[in-house]
């Protein structure tokens, strides 16, 4: 194998680690430099498929959760996006000026990757192995895509100072320092001076279960047994996600009476996560809301649904090929902001996959939710990516929002989170637990509430677009000065040819020889001959 090839696997494998469940952060910087070096000084096409190289040898590993989901969509996932990453490369100028843009360009495919195709995988994204690291709090200031962007430019400025190109490291490294003072003094929320006590029940089980695999009643008896350990009278019980299965509305099953009694039992507010059967071909995903009284007095319908788990983008096409391999019903999508409005407050609600996207948490705290909500069920998968990268997108939601988070889940991980993105408590998998802490419900907005994603995504197109300024600029800076002294060489070959052709020249060149001897003469100090 080249040595190309292993410097781009070595890049992409580090950068996987640097992510959950592997999780060591520093990596990451190290995978950036050797990334930067990679492309350095290539044309588009070497800049590109040498970035494709990189991506494949980090979503490879970091996206191989999907194989749960789909193994085909696996498979193409990590070649679109792993293409992606080509494209910040190739995007790129070849000099030196790439260290202004590779920032930028990571920047813009990371925003491209958690939007498109299908509302996007926002998983395995830089940010998310950087939550127990010091650039954690750039979140609250541009959130996940500006988190990236500093780990790029710490990488680009350590591949720099290796190559002892100073000034780029210094720049580097002070722009990222920049950023973490401005992180330090923005705004991050303050309390309003009303704590929740909050009970958080995980029902367990086994991992890798599939919900046609289990009984939902089972499921649904696990978490009204764990449930006995919740204080009564607490403020808040949250269950996890999709726990309690219903044909019809809930409110109408007996699992909603059973539900309305343990809310009137432990004297508390109780969310639960619910899926109710529409029809053969669709279903409800809801948050439902019962007060202490057992009276469902709110509900939240998850918007940002799982592309080929919850439904099936181009269903018509893939069925007669894919057949019963395929969901077959697909969610409702909801409507409404993420938020419940509960007797304790309003609380901002992102079900399950929801939370890896900054929007939701963001138009959650807009429309006045005090904590955050993170019901979800990764029962279905295998290993412990999807569920640690969770735990980490919690995280970051609490940074960027600056809001108390709580994510409930029926086999783990379930956890308390600060607004500062620490993690207080967290279960272990499949265990039955109970967590019981409190919530202070927080008020205020930071920078990235206020001002979402795309001041940002506008910076790094910026950032992109004044390194090939700046790098033509230089290229035709280059051009004149070989224009120049091209034109000093054709007039040396023009007078050496009037010279060998006849008397014209050569009186040419002796009148030139003259000229040339004179400004010799008043350079040594002396004068003109007489």
């Amino acid at each position: 194998m080249s040595k190309v090839a292993l410097t781009g696997l070595a890049a992409g494998v580090l950068l996987a680690l640097s992510l959950p469940p592997w999780g060591f952060w520093p990596l990451a910087v190290a995978g950036i430099a050797l990334f930067d070096r990679l492309i350095a000084d290539q044309p588009v096409g070497a800049r590109f498929c040498r970035g494709v190289l990189v991506g494949l040898a980090l979503l490879g590993p970091s996206l191989s959760w999907m194989k749960d989901v789909t193994v085909p969509g696996y498979l193409v996932a990590v070649a679109v996006y792993g293409a992606m990453i080509g494209g910040a490369a190739a995007v790129c100028p070849p000099g030196r000026w790439r260290r202004l843009a590779l920032p930028g360009a990571w920047l813009l495919s990371e925003a491209w990757r958690v939007s498109w195709p299908f509302g996007g995988v926002p998983l395995s994204t830089l940010a998310l192995g950087q939550v127990q690291g010091p650039l954690a709090p750039v979140a609250g200031l541009g959130g996940v895509l500006v988190v990236g962007a500093a780990v790029v430019a710490i990488g680009v400025a350590v591949n720099a100072a290796v190559e002892r190109a100073w000034k780029p490291a210094f720049l580097g490294t002070a722009a990222v320092a920049l950023l973490l003072g401005a992180a330090a003094a923005a705004p991050h929320g303050r309390d309003t001076g009303t704590t929740l006590s909050a009970a958080l029940v995980q029902g367990g089980g086994a991992q890798g279960t599939r919900d046609e695999d289990v009984d939902d009643r089972v499921v649904f008896e696990r978490h009204l047994e764990a449930s006995a350990a919740v204080p009564a009278g607490v403020d808040l019980t949250l269950w996890p996600e999709d726990v309690v299965d219903t044909d019809g509305y809930v409110v109408d099953a007996a699992e909603g009476d059973d539900l309305a009694e343990l809310a009137r039992r432990l004297r508390t507010t109780l969310v639960a996560g619910v899926v109710e059967t529409e029809d053969d071909e669709s279903f409800h995903n809801a948050s439902v809301v019962w007060d202490r009284s057992g009276t469902v007095v709110d509900r939240y319908e998850k918007v940002q649904r799982v592309p080929f788990g919850e439904w099936v983008p181009f269903r018509g096409l893939l069925e007669p090929v894919a057949g019963d391999a395929l969901p077959q019903r697909d969610a409702i999508v909801g409507r409404g902001p993420p938020v419940v409005v509960t007797p304790q407050g309003t609380l901002g609600v992102a079900i399950s996959w929801e939370v890896f996207f900054g929007h939701r948490a963001r138009e959650a705290v807009l429309h006045g939710a005090g904590a955050l909500l993170n019901p979800t069920n990764g029962a279905s998968f295998t290993g412990t990516i999807v569920q640690t990268q969770q735990v980490a997108s919690s995280q970051l939601r609490a940074i960027e929002t600056g809001r108390w988070a709580a994510q409930i889940a029926p086999t783990g991980f379930t956890a308390f989170i600060t607004p500062d993105g620490r993690v207080l408590d967290r279960t272990g998998v499949s265990e039955q637990a109970v967590l019981v802490d409190d919530l202070a419900l927080r008020t205020g907005l930071t920078p990235y509430t206020r001002l979402g994603d795309r001041p940002f995504i506008a910076l790094g197109a910026a950032l992109v677009a004044v390194a090939w300024l700046a790098t033509l600029r230089s290229h035709r800076s280059q051009i004149d000065e070989e224009g120049d002294r091209s034109v000093v060489h054709q007039l040396d070959g023009h007078v050496g040819a009037e010279a060998a052709g006849g008397h014209g020249g050569a009186e040419v060149a002796e009148g030139v020889h003259d000229g040339v001897d004179e400004r010799l003469s008043h350079r040594r100090g002396g004068g003109p001959d007489p």
